[in-house]
This record gives C-alpha cells, structure tokens and sequence, in this order.
C-alpha cells in the first residue's frame, strides 16, 4: 500500500516526501541562485528512531533509500555533471541524527537533476522555479497517514529561495491555482529571501497538489 502512493510523491533526491515515509521526518531546504544560474542548495534534515516503524510497515525495512552519509551523498550526485559537496556534516542529538549539507551547483540544469531525477516534477525557466511536492488526487493509505502523523509531532518542513534580485514565492495545486499556506505557517512571499515553514502534518492535507513557485 505505501509504495502505491509514493509513487505519486515527488522525490527531489529522495529528500522531501520520501524522507517522511522513509525515517525522515523533518527537513530544510534553502536554494540560492545566482544571475549566472549558478548557485548553492543547503539542507538539514533529521533522521528519528521513532519513524522505524513506518519503514517496517510493509516490511520494508531492509532497504535504505535516502543518504545518510557523506559517502552516500557522494553516489548520490556522482551521476549529475555540474554539483558537488560543499560541506558536510552530522551529530546525534536525541532523538533525531541531524544532516547538514550543501552542494553547490554550476546551473540550474543540474540543480533540476538533483531535485528530481525523473525530470518532470522540478522545472526551470529564466526567472522562474517550480518544484512538485505532491500531485493531485492522491490516495492515502489511512494507516500509514495516522502512523505519519503521530512520528512526524513537533517536525516541520521548511524551504526557501533567494537570488540576486527580490524574488516572490507562490504556493499552487496541481491545476496551478493559488493557495493559502495554513494559517500558522510562517510564509514570507516576497522580498530578498522568500520562505515556508509548516508542519509535516498539515503537508498532507493538500490533497489537490501541492507546487510551490519561486520567480525572481
């Protein structure tokens, strides 16, 4: 049941909605680009021992599937021309194992390719990103989004954009129309850096798409 919906998850590096299924349950990511389309993307995300279970739900524990090491992140970005690690670092603060990393990247062509290897839910044109976090009309699994919600308490997910001009940030569904950010999201729309910060629980209640948008 769980691999059923997660193949209408997108998965930018396996670090977003995977993460969360997958023993994740929290994450930061801040994308900066530069005129050129040069840039750097820095995330933290942290690993709990309280979201084994999920992996087990199915009785698919056995297989790993984000990276939980610098050497892990090196195979990661080994088949993606133009990026690299530009630091990297981890400690375990109870009961989370917290991920820093940034990788820095020449264009937005591989900038796309990290966050999303299958080059349909991440795109980019001059002045405009968009990334994919959930298509529409997903099917839940009840149990796995109860067990979700219970691991994931006190977790939020965040993601923000800047470049070298203002920039302005818009949260779609998947027909692209405009949506409101829950109401005690922290959502800054505009200006030198934009951002988002919910929590995972409320992630799941857009269950018509979710896109977020970045123009600068």
């Amino acid at each position: 049941m769980k691999n059923n919906m997660l193949k209408r998850l997108s998965v930018p590096c396996s670090l977003l909605f995977l993460l969360i299924f997958n023993s994740c349950i929290g994450l930061s990511m801040d994308i900066q680009m530069r005129k050129d389309g040069s840039g750097k993307i820095s995330m933290e995300y942290r690993v709990s021992k309280k979201a084994e279970a999920i992996g087990k739900f199915d009785g698919n524990e056995n297989w790993p599937i984000v990276p939980v090491g610098r050497a892990d992140f090196e195979r990661s970005i080994a088949r993606i021309p133009d990026i690299r690690i530009a630091s990297f670092s981890s400690s375990e603060r109870q009961p989370d194992v917290i991920t820093d990393v940034t990788l820095e990247f020449d264009n937005p062509q591989a900038l796309l390719k990290f966050l999303d290897p299958s080059g349909t839910k991440a795109h980019y044109n001059e002045g405009r990103l968009d990334i994919t976090l959930l298509e529409a009309d997903l099917k839940y699994d009840t149990d796995l989004l109860d067990l979700v919600r219970q691991v994931s308490a006190g977790y939020s997910f965040t993601v923000s954009f800047s470049a070298d001009s203002n920039s302005t940030m818009t949260i779609t569904d998947g027909t692209g129309k405009e949506i409101k950010p829950p109401a005690d999201s922290q959502f800054v729309q505009s200006g030198k850096k934009v951002s988002w910060s919910t929590r995972i629980s409320e992630i799941f209640n857009f269950t018509n798409g979710l896109v977020v948008n970045f123009n600068w």
